[in-house]
């Protein structure tokens, strides 16, 4: 099953995103890796700056999807305001349907 992941970065926060990003970057790379990363990308604000992140991973559970989302190392690092696993169908443009 897919799911969602929606983050809120804290205000104010961009410097932890990018002392983190090298982290974050090899952590999505190893869920590339095992197939398990389907999209991912930042939110960008009126000065397209990222805000936050969106990621579509795909999991057994929403157990395993909450437990892989917190594994990401912006969230260890305290970047995230609020994170968001919502069950998600992936229905247009989806290269495995």
């Amino acid at each position: 099953m897919l799911y969602a992941v929606l983050c809120k970065d804290k205000p104010e926060h961009l410097h932890v995103r990018m002392e983190n990003r090298p982290r974050h970057l090899e952590w999505l790379d190893g869920l590339n890796d095992k197939g398990t990363l389907k999209i991912a990308g930042p939110f960008l604000d009126g000065d397209d700056k990222p805000c936050g992140s969106m990621l579509i991973i795909e999991a057994d559970s929403q157990a395993d999807a909450e437990a892989i989302a917190a594994e990401d190392p912006y969230g260890k690092a305290g970047l995230f305001e609020k994170v968001e696993v919502k069950p998600y169908k992936w229905l247009y443009n989806n290269p495995e349907a």
